[in-house]
C-alpha cells in the first residue's frame, strides 16, 4: 500500500488536557493501537524523548513492533531568530531520524490560544504583512534544514493559531518555497470552515502528512454559536474519528489517489476516553480508513 496508517496517542491521552487519559500508561496506549491494527504512532508527552530508551518501548509490542511515525514541534519563531528556532529544534528533530521517521510536524504556536481552556478561537492571533514575511523566511530556512537532515517539513494548519482558515493556508503555501510542505488535517480544515477535499486536491503534491479526525457536526456548530475555546469543544466532543462523523473521507482519499500521495495517514481524534473508549474508537477508525484506501487503491 502506498499509505500506512498510524494513531496519536490523544486517542489515550491528552497532552493538552492531562485529566483526560492522565493516569493511562504509555504500555496502554502502545497495546491497544497495535491491537487494533496500526503501524505506527505519532509522539506524546508519556514518550521517552532519548532514542536508547524510546527504541525498546516501540520494538516491544507485535512481532514488528510499532514505528514512530512523526511528532508534533511547537514553533515560536515569531518570538525568536531563525538560529534560536533550529537549534531548540535540534533534540526533536534528533529523536526522529534516530527513529526512521522522515516527516517533522510544526505549528507555528507563537500567541496561539488552543491550550487556553475558556479563550475563544476568535480571540486567536493574526498576523500583519510584517509578520508574515518573518515567519515565511522562518519557515523556509527551518524547511531546509530539515531536508538536508532527511527530513520533510509538514505544516500543521491549527484552530486557535496564526494559520488557521483556508485564506491563512493559501498564504503560507504560496508564499514559502517547496522544501515547506503541508499536513493535511481533515478535522481542523473543518472546523476553520475550509474544505478538506479542495486542500488536498490544491495542494495533494505538498502533502506530506495526514491527520484524518472526523467532525461531529451538531457539536462544531453548538462550539461556533457560542465562541467557544478549542479545549473545550474537544472536551464537548466536537471529534472524532473517521466515519463518525461529516468529513467526506472517500473524496478526500480520491482527492490523494489523484496527486499519488505516499505516507501516513495517521488517525488523531481527541476525545474524552471516558466518554469514548479508546481501544473501540481506535479499532473503528482503523477499519475505516482501510476501507477509503482500498476504495481507491491507495
Amino acid at each position: 500500500m502506498p499509505i500506512r496508517i498510524g494513531i496519536n496517542p490523544l486517542t489515550w491521552t491528552n497532552d493538552d488536557l492531562p485529566e483526560l487519559g492522565g493516569d493511562t500508561p504509555l504500555e496502554t496506549c502502545l497495546a491497544e493501537a497495535k491491537q487494533a491494527g496500526y503501524e505506527g504512532m505519532e509522539l506524546g508527552n508519556k514518550f521517552p524523548r532519548n532514542p536508547a530508551e524510546l527504541q525498546p518501548v516501540m520494538k516491544e509490542f507485535g512481532d514488528v513492533g510499532l514505528e514512530v511515525v512523526s511528532g508534533w514541534y511547537s514553533c515560536n519563531l515569531l518570538e525568536r531568530t531563525i538560529a534560536q528556532e533550529r537549534a531548540a529544534l535540534e533534540p526533536h528533530l534528533n529523536l526522529l531520524r534516530a527513529m526512521g521517521s522522515k516527516v517533522l510536524v510544526l505549528c507555528e504556536t507563537t500567541g496561539s490560544v488552543q491550550g487556553a481552556r475558556g479563550t475563544p478561537v476568535t480571540k486567536r492571533p493574526k498576523l500583519n504583512e510584517q509578520q508574515w514575511q518573518r515567519l515565511v523566511e522562518g519557515l523556509d530556512a527551518l524547511g531546509d534544514h530539515c531536508y538536508q537532515r532527511g527530513a520533510r517539513l509538514a505544516y500543521h494548519f491549527h484552530m486557535g493559531t496564526v494559520v488557521q482558515t483556508a485564506g491563512e493556508i493559501d498564504k503560507l503555501m504560496e508564499r514559502c518555497g517547496p522544501q515547506v510542505s503541508l499536513l493535511l488535517d481533515t478535522g481542523h480544515a473543518t472546523y476553520a470552515g475550509a474544505n478538506p477535499v479542495t486542500l488536498a486536491l490544491k495542494y495533494g503534491a505538498r502533502i506530506a502528512h495526514v491527520h484524518a479526525k472526523d467532525v461531529r457536526r451538531p457539536v462544531l456548530d453548538a462550539a461556533l454559536k457560542r465562541d467557544s475555546s478549542f479545549l473545550d469543544a474537544v472536551l464537548d466532543g466536537v471529534f472524532t474519528v473517521p466515519g463518525d462523523g461529516c468529513v467526506d473521507f472517500p473524496a478526500v482519499f480520491a482527492a490523494l489517489k489523484a496527486h499519488a500521495y505516499q505516507g501516513w495517514v495517521v488517525v488523531e481524534a481527541e476525545q474524552d476516553p471516558k466518554k469514548a473508549d479508546p481501544l473501540t474508537y481506535a479499532t473503528m477508525g482503523y477499519r475505516n480508513l482501510t476501507k477509503y484506501a482500498a476504495a481507491v487503491g491507495l
